[in-house]
């Protein structure tokens, strides 16, 4: 059974959240970071991303770099950008995007967990990026950004978490604010008796799920190995209910068609699906694709054999795509390291793609219906791996909220 714990933050006030409120570390590059850093020495981005406050060519991946993250804490601590809470708490964090709206609670998960798999995964995570969020981390002495979980609510202990969450919402924010994405982040502090019960009821949890931070837990459970001090056995998250939690689309673009004009393409295509001309782009449901070609949209419905609907791995649709066109008509073996492919966030929109084809650099580009929460889920039970980009989830995490000190 699961383990959420309160801990004790380390938090701005609330008259500064909004300058130190920044994006997650992993969607900014560093020149998107120090754009946005500059002139705010309050952004969470100088603890985040400690390369914009050195020089341009300074590798991101050194000891100078993560004993600059050291500093900017110390700093931010120094200053009272940010201050320890009086005693450990749980928090609320509730996102909303349009008219998508979700709502979770602020935590400490254990590392045990996570070794023992009550916290499963979905992804492979490359050793490099782990090390680089390891040494991050330690050398901060401290977990800057939380990991997104998720569980499925029809699960025991569910019920009564929503019925604490509608209780503590109902108060007075600790935290509310839009941020320049139009997102709104609001976080409510919980009351003690109340984090109790929260804390029970996760107890009651089976599984947690990882979302989005495979390469954090992975390093939380390195960084737990290497340190000793309160706090290296645990690391924080956003945990929230599957149900309320939005997957855009990956969508997919390719450079040619291996040979193959595009009469022939489509041709081939109609092996294994119906192939319809549409006017515009397409909102695709499930083991069906709309496919931006020569100035053109089409509908992909896959045939009915074409799916093995037993097969958690095979019956998703970014499976489909892969084991029915990329590998055998585009000739693209390893999505992963064949540069003729590349990847376009939902959340970018089907303009992108349009954009991407019509430039001349791309042949054409595939629309993918979302992978759902319950397929993620259904894939971590049975403790396999999702096809590399699968998951868009939206809206991300804020950083800066609150950091989980080590010692």
């Amino acid at each position: 059974m699961a383990t959420i714990r309160s801990f004790r933050a380390l938090r701005p006030p609330r008259d500064r959240v909004a300058a130190v409120a920044a994006p997650p570390y992993d969607v900014v590059d560093t020149a998107e970071a120090r754009a946005l850093a500059a002139g705010s020495t309050d952004s969470f981005l100088h603890v985040s991303r400690p390369e914009i406050d050195l020089a341009d060519d300074v590798d991101p991946h050194t000891e100078g770099v993560y004993a600059a993250g050291r500093a900017a804490l110390e700093d931010f601590l120094a200053r009272g950008v940010l201050v320890a809470d009086d005693a450990p708490g749980l928090l609320v964090y509730r996102q909303r995007m349009g008219e998508r709206v979700q709502t979770g609670v602020v935590g400490c998960a254990s590392v045990a967990d996570y070794a023992s798999g009550v916290i499963a995964t979905h992804e492979h995570t490359r050793h490099d990026k782990e090390t680089d969020r390891t040494r991050h981390i330690a050398v901060l002495r401290a977990h800057d950004e939380p990991v997104f979980l998720m569980y499925r609510p029809a699960a025991d202990g569910a019920s009564t978490v929503a019925e604490v969450l509608a209780a503590v919402t109902a108060g007075e924010p600790e935290y509310d604010l839009v941020t320049d994405d139009g997102v709104g982040h609001t976080l409510w502090t919980v009351p003690q008796e109340q984090a109790g019960v929260l804390e029970a009821a996760f107890a009651r949890v089976p599984t947690l799920y990882v979302s989005d931070g495979h390469h954090r837990s992975a390093a939380a459970a390195r960084v737990a190995a290497e340190l000793a001090g309160p706090g290296a056995d645990e690391f924080p998250v956003v945990v929230f209910p599957a149900d309320e939690l939005t997957i855009l689309a990956y969508n997919r673009v390719v450079r040619d068609l291996a040979g193959r004009d595009a009469d022939a393409f489509l041709a081939a295509l109609a092996a294994d699906f119906d192939v319809l001309l549409v006017e515009g782009a397409p909102e695709p449901g499930r083991h069906q694709f709309g496919l931006y070609l020569a100035g053109r949209w089409y509908l992909l419905t896959a045939h009915e054999d074409v799916a093995d609907e037993s097969d958690p791995i095979a019956r998703l649709d970014v499976s489909v795509l892969q084991d029915r066109v990329l590998g055998p008509l585009v000739g693209i073996a390893d999505p992963r390291t064949d540069e003729r492919i590349a990847f376009v966030g939902g959340i970018r929109g089907t303009a992108e793609l349009e954009r991407l084809v019509d430039s001349g650099a791309f042949a054409a580009a595939f629309a993918l219906h979302p992978t759902s929460t319950e397929e993620v889920m259904d894939v971590a039970d049975e403790g396999l791996v999702m096809p590399p980009k699968s998951t868009w989830f939206e809206p991300k995490l804020r950083s800066g909220f609150f950091v989980h000190p080590i010692g």
